[in-house]
């Protein structure tokens, strides 16, 4: 049996199935499209799937593919086995109503024999146990021999989903030889051992499963196959494992470099290093198709596996940031099959090492808390992390729920997963509140009320501003009229209208409609479906259904709009230039008087970046580039390489805008004829918008020429005050600023001799309960940092003891208390402590043994609450 690196067995199979007529189809992204069943891409067939149950026509009826592919129910197993793992490629064969059963295990034994050359005597077969007709083909056609053959039931060998398409299927195993079984006497395939290793599964979809259970035969059968890339190339390069793969086994290397350990060494620590070789694999290939960091969905995904990897790494003595490193031994071995790898290499390095220092900044502080946590729990002899401490650790420090969990089972502790998810509940219960507290805007109408469903509003405004029309419906407080008047508001439907509706981000059109008897004005429009609705006021006469109507839309509104949208393409295209390919759409918002783009970013922009990208925005603005609008099918834009917002439903016939060689998108929205009609453009705005998501605010023409305008107003009014030119405000500014940094050095200085004053007093008031030194005291007007400070110095001054201090700032009550190591075994614990004073004052708090702050409501409690502290103090030390 030869030996073939993974990626030659990736080329063998698709040559050959490429040979026997297949379209070699590149894989499909990671993300699933249009698809909400799936959160990423977790077989070959799954992309496929529009396909098989015929909602979409194929390319081809016989296509072919190699799919990466993400599982992640089995990730706590990833690392303690040798064949776990989040990341894989699926080899697929599949036939859309064209060829079945005979011909794919025909071309299965083919690819077997001649491009893999397995010894026959290796081989054996699984089928559905009622699957006659499998059964003659393998036998008779093939020549496997019947004892080579089993049969199984549903549960191994039918591939069902619910109801719809389904089938029996048929699996090619590998023998490894008796070494690596179980040593029964009845271990077969289907044994739960290594032994037999299943690496093909041939699904032969001829049925469709009703509702009750029926099952009908479909009149054109398909077929989807499935075989493990990394799993063949275990099997045909002799090793037990698919880290000893050559492609993997060469990212595992490097790792080992980067931590100084040899593999096969130590149990644990080959354990984190599968982990990280795996998980880096995932993290690459999911950043590589647009996936970014976030605390939800698919970004959550990408996050648990990046901060499990990085946690092995510390585990493996990595201190600063690695997995950015690795990525690079992922591109390199993965490049020639993924060229996009090479293409966003260096962006795909730039999101890993952000998120990677960003997890490192804290993760030391989290690691402490669940330490401290951990050590309370066992001290108590308790065994389980309360919910609200892990939701804490997720919410403050970043700890994934799982990363938790995985810790705390190695220390042999449990984690209240209820408790968790309950207080996760209760966050999203507050958010939700604070989004309802505003409602802008919902246009809920009911469109049918306009004659019914099928009446449809011609758009004809992209070329012209002016048009005529024939009022269809006219709806007035919630009810269809015939007729208004002056004074009223409406909401009109047209057969024609020049009126932009809202839709695509871009805001609806304002202007005036005529008729014979009236003058009506439009202060909105949105598209509904295919309509086109007109928000209105009656301001001269009256209108009514079935009038004719001209319709003149406003000329500055829309040429301003215009101007915006288009400099919101060459925007989009200047981002990707400059801040990397991964630069995706993720919302836009186009007005008059500014644009608004939400896009895929990983870090916020430097001010060198900003200015990059306006420069450039104004550099495509002078080249005066026309502006194109090509009408085609989506099939060839997608050719042509325009860019298209993910997920975006298009009809067959779509709408490009092309300005000049330099940008290509797919867009409905109104746009200039030349780029240099834009003027000028001007960014106001870049911020965040969540995580992974910035959004960039910008305008352009006349309203980018009055923004600098009032800037420069805004200068000229700044240096007047400081009674010196533009020109000097910056000196006078520093010098102004090096004055009062010399004021605070003085203020401090003031500060600190207070301070010791203070610290001295409290030493000296120091009383003792049940042997220990105790300093329970109340300064005013100091916030929580200076109590803590203080707090320190007294802990540092007493060598032994406990502090417990309050303070009164603004009406608002902060506590904070300390103790020394040794008191702390005499069972003192300040952070329970500091929650029961703070209790009295209607208050809350915690923290560790040794350190733990909490703030108070009711003042006229204070004096109690400290009285009280001995009483709890008392209580807590060890008679």
């Amino acid at each position: 049996m030869e030996s073939l690196g993974l990626n030659e067995i990736r080329e063998r199979f698709l040559s050959f199935f490429e040979k026997k007529g297949h379209l070699r189809l590149p894989s499909f992204s990671l993300v699933p499209k249009n698809d909400n069943s799936l959160l990423l891409i977790n077989s070959g067939m799954a992309p496929l799937k529009p396909y098989f149950i015929g909602i979409q026509k194929p390319p081809r009826k016989r296509v072919t593919t190699c799919q990466k592919c993400i599982r992640t129910p089995d990730i706590e197993r990833v690392g303690q086995t040798a064949r776990h793992a989040t990341f894989f490629e699926m080899l697929g064969n599949f036939s859309f109503g064209d060829y079945f059963k005979k011909e794919i295990i025909e071309w299965a034994w083919e690819f077997i024999m001649q491009e893999l050359k397995i010894p026959e005597d290796r081989l054996w077969v699984s089928i559905y146990k009622e699957d006659n007709e499998a059964f003659e083909i393998w036998t008779k056609k093939i020549g496997v021999s019947p004892e080579r053959i089993v049969r199984l039931g549903k549960k191994d060998n039918f591939w069902e989903i619910g109801v719809g398409p389904c089938g029996p299927s048929s699996e090619i195993y590998f023998d490894r030889g008796e070494q690596a079984g179980c040593g029964k006497e009845n271990c077969t395939v289907g044994c739960d051992c290594d032994r037999f290793v299943e690496f093909w599964n041939l699904v032969f979809t001829q049925f469709n499963r009703d509702e009750e259970g029926n099952y009908t035969p479909i009149k054109h059968p398909n077929i989807d196959t499935g075989m493990g890339l990394e799993r063949i190339a275990a099997i045909m390069q002799g090793v037990d494992s698919i880290f000893e793969v050559d492609t993997i086994r060469h990212i595992l290397d490097y790792v080992c470099s980067l931590a100084k350990i040899e593999y096969g060494k130590d149990v644990s620590k080959d354990m984190s290093i599968r982990v990280i070789t795996d998980h880096i694999r995932s993290v690459t290939f999911m950043v590589s198709d647009g996936i970014l960091p976030s605390n939800e969905g698919r970004g959550y995904v990408l996050r648990r596996l990046l901060r499990r990897a990085a946690r092995h790494g510390k585990l493996l003595g990595i201190q600063e940031p690695f997995l950015y490193k690795i990525c690079h031994k992922v591109i390199e071995v993965s490049k020639d099959a993924y060229p996009e790898l090479k293409r966003k290499e260096e962006s795909i390095e730039k999101i890993i090492y952000t998120e990677e220092e960003r997890f490192q900044q804290t993760i030391d502080q989290g690691l402490s808390i669940l330490q401290d946590l951990m050590n309370e729990l066992i001290t108590k002899n308790s065994d389980t992390i309360s919910g609200i401490d892990v939701f804490k650790l997720y919410d403050t420090y970043g700890f994934p729920l799982e990363l938790t969990m995985e810790i705390a089972q190695e220390k042999g502790l449990k984690v209240d997963e209820n408790g968790f998810y309950q207080e996760m509940k209760k966050q999203k219960e507050r958010a939700r509140n604070a989004r309802k507290i505003t409602n802008i805007g919902s246009w809920k109408e009911d469109v049918s009320i306009f004659l019914g469903n099928n009446i449809e509003t011609e758009f004809i405004g992209y070329n012209q501003l002016e048009a005529e029309g024939k009022v269809l419906g006219i709806v007035k407080q919630g009810k269809n009229v015939q007729k208004a008047l002056k004074g009223e508001e409406v909401k009109l439907l047209l057969d024609k209208t020049s009126f932009y509706g809202e839709s695509g981000g871009q805001v609806g059109d304002c202007g005036i409609i005529k008729t014979d008897t009236g003058e009506i004005y439009v202060k909105d429009c949105k598209k509904i479906s295919n309509r086109i609705i007109h928000y209105c006021k009656i301001i001269k006469g009256s209108i009514e259904k079935d009038q004719r109507v001209k319709t003149y839309v406003n000329k500055d509104f829309r040429m301003n709009t215009a101007r915006n949208h288009t400099c919101t393409h060459i925007l989009q295209k200047v981002l990707k230039e400059v801040l990397g390919d991964h630069v995706e759409q993720a919302g836009s918002l186009v007005t008059p008087d500014k644009l608004r783009f939400d896009f895929k970013h990983f870090t916020g922009l430097s001010q060198q970046e900003i200015k990059d990208v306006e420069n450039r925005v104004n550099e495509i603005i002078l080249q005066s580039l026309p502006v194109k609008i090509i009408e085609t099918t989506l099939d060839k834009a997608k050719k042509m390489g325009a860019i298209a917002l993910f997920d975006e439903k298009y009809g067959e016939k779509v709408r490009l805008v092309q300005i000049g060689d330099f940008s290509l998108e797919l867009c409905g929205g109104t746009h200039l004829s030349n780029s240099s009609q834009v003027g000028f453009f001007k960014i106001i705005n870049e911020s965040s918008v969540a995580s992974g998501i910035r959004r960039i605010e910008a305008t352009s023409g006349k309203k980018a020429i009055e923004f600098c305008n009032s800037r420069e107003s805004l200068l000229f009014e700044s240096a007047n005050l400081l009674k010196v030119t533009p020109m000097d405000l910056p000196r006078k500014i520093e010098e102004l600023l090096k004055t009062i940094r010399g004021q605070q050095k003085e203020i401090e200085q003031l500060k600190s001799k207070i301070t010791g004053n203070i610290v001295e007093d409290l030493l000296n008031a120091k009383e003792e309960i049940s042997g220990i030194p105790v300093i329970i005291a109340q300064q005013e007007d100091l916030d929580i940092d200076a109590l803590r400070k203080l707090a320190d110095q007294l802990k540092d001054k007493m060598n032994s003891g406990v502090v417990i201090l309050a303070s009164n700032k603004k009406g608002k009550i902060h506590f904070v208390s300390m103790a020394t190591k040794d008191v702390m075994q005499k069972g003192i614990h300040v952070g329970n402590l500091i929650r029961k004073i703070a209790q009295i004052t209607d208050g809350g708090g915690g923290g560790r043994a040794n350190m733990a702050q909490a703030g108070g409501k009711d003042l006229r409690k204070l004096p109690e609450a400290l009285e009280k502290a001995k009483e709890f103090l008392a209580q807590q030390i060890k008679k």
